[in-house]
């Protein structure tokens, strides 16, 4: 479906005209429509079916065809990271280009000069607001924002806020809104707790679901069985003829990935590593020395696995196998984005055997088990049914102790204190996509 066949306001078409969008993604298609109506809704899709666009440009566009008062906080979109945060603010900028609309993004790991633009931001009643619940509920708690007269609240990524704990955070914001609201909330899978949450905060949704465990077709996925302390001369194997570009690796703790991204500087591989020990200053940089080519190959925990868009990932390797199925989808999800080719290489040591199995199975396909370099010697046989062992930190039901077997071996905001408006359709600059 075209762009033009949904009844978005002529602004908003325009943005996307100078960003060469022109097609929707099936997210887009069925959710779009429905938001125009006023419905509350919930869409279940994986991470990179552009579900930040089928909730920003409906938005856009009910705003830019007026009604809503000029002095209120007019819609709230929740993210569960910085990251994301930053990402749907990037999104914003562009796709209210031409959208007399304003926005602030409010999330931590600031200093103090950040925060106090965002309250200037806050009180003088952005018509959008960006944040993480841990901020948002910061300002309110200081009289910083009034969220009376919000007509949109939107949970992106709602699995994984509950995920980190903020539910009560965000029963608490909600608290904070009118009960005539539009509410929509996005989610890449659909457990229990995301049901019970949405039955306590959405009236009548519309339910869009996309299939969430089947990874991009265009992903070659396969696997190394190995031990761990072959891993690294897997890599070194992979990258010794190839110079790396544009690839991450996925590990299971910061602390790994600290040990993994020092080898690979010993290794002369040009790095950069992400995690929670990083404030929010090193991990932009980290972030834009790698979306600019500046930096190969990042070496990350989850915190980038979702909801972080880069489009041109050539190869993720998961260090460490996801310890949860849908995590693995989400962390392969990096690559092969926008309709591009992409690989995903998984090393299977011998207590993630039964884990991978059952990846296998969550996403319907076996994985291809490529054969080791001769130079790291062989390997462990892959028999998951024999080498089921827990993952670590499983709690034995029996007699309540953990078993400790490692499973591991050893991610217009305000400038100069003021709320940035986006320009109009006779500048001459155009957004960039």
């Amino acid at each position: 479906m075209d762009f033009y066949d949904l009844d978005l306001n002529d602004d908003v078409l325009d943005a996307l005209d100078a960003m060469n969008f022109t097609t929707c993604t099936p997210i887009q298609e069925h959710t779009i429509p429905p938001l125009l109506e006023g419905r509350d809704l919930i869409g279940v899709a994986q991470t990179g079916t552009g579900k930040t666009a089928a909730y920003l440009l409906p938005i856009l566009s009910m705003l830019s065809d007026g009604g809503f008062p000029d002095d209120a906080i007019n819609c709230i979109i929740m993210s569960p990271t910085r990251e994301l945060a930053q990402q749907i603010d990037q999104a914003m900028e562009g796709f209210s280009y031409y959208v007399p609309v304003s926005s602030v993004a409010v999330y931590g790991g600031n200093d103090g000069i950040r925060y106090e633009q965002e309250r200037r931001g806050l009180s003088l009643g952005a018509d959008v607001v960006i944040a993480t619940p841990g901020r948002l509920i910061s300002h309110i708690s200081l009289g910083n924002v009034d969220l009376s007269r919000t007509s949109f609240f939107i949970l992106d990524e709602a699995d994984r806020m509950l995920d980190m704990g903020f539910y009560d955070d965000i029963m608490q914001i909600v608290k904070q809104l009118p009960e005539n609201r539009q509410t929509i909330m996005f989610s890449a899978t659909m457990p229990d707790k995301i049901q019970k949450l949405a039955s306590n905060i959405l009236h009548d949704p519309v339910e869009v679901r996309l299939a969430v465990n089947k990874p991009a077709e265009k992903i070659v996925q396969t696997a190394y069985v190995c031990y761990e302390t072959q891993k690294l001369g897997i890599i070194k194997n992979l990258f010794s003829e190839t110079k790396p570009e544009r690839v991450i690796i996925f590990s299971s703790s910061k602390m790994k990935v600290k040990e993994i991204a020092a080898a690979f500087k010993r290794m002369k591989l040009n790095v950069g590593e992400m995690h929670s020990d990083l404030d929010q200053s090193q991990r932009d940089v980290v972030m834009r020395e790698f979306k600019s080519g500046r930096i190969d190959i990042l070496v990350a925990t989850d915190i980038v696995s979702r909801g972080i868009d880069i489009d041109d990932i050539r190869l993720v390797i998961n260090y460490d196998a996801p310890r949860d199925c849908e995590d693995y989808v989400h962390r392969i999800g990096r690559t092969a984005r926008a309709g591009a080719d992409g690989c995903a290489i998984t090393f299977v040591s011998v207590d993630d055997q039964s884990r991978f199995a059952a990846i296998e199975e969550f996403i319907g396909r076996e994985v291809f088990k490529l054969p080791l370099p001769a130079e790291v010697g062989e390997g462990p046989e892959y028999n998951p049914k024999k080498n089921s062992g827990r993952p670590k930190g499983h709690r034995n039901r029996k007699n309540g102790h953990r078993n400790e077997k490692s499973s591991s071996g050893n991610h217009g905001k305000p400038r100069n204190g003021k709320i940035h408006r986006k320009g109009n359709r006779h500048q001459g600059n155009k957004p960039q996509a």
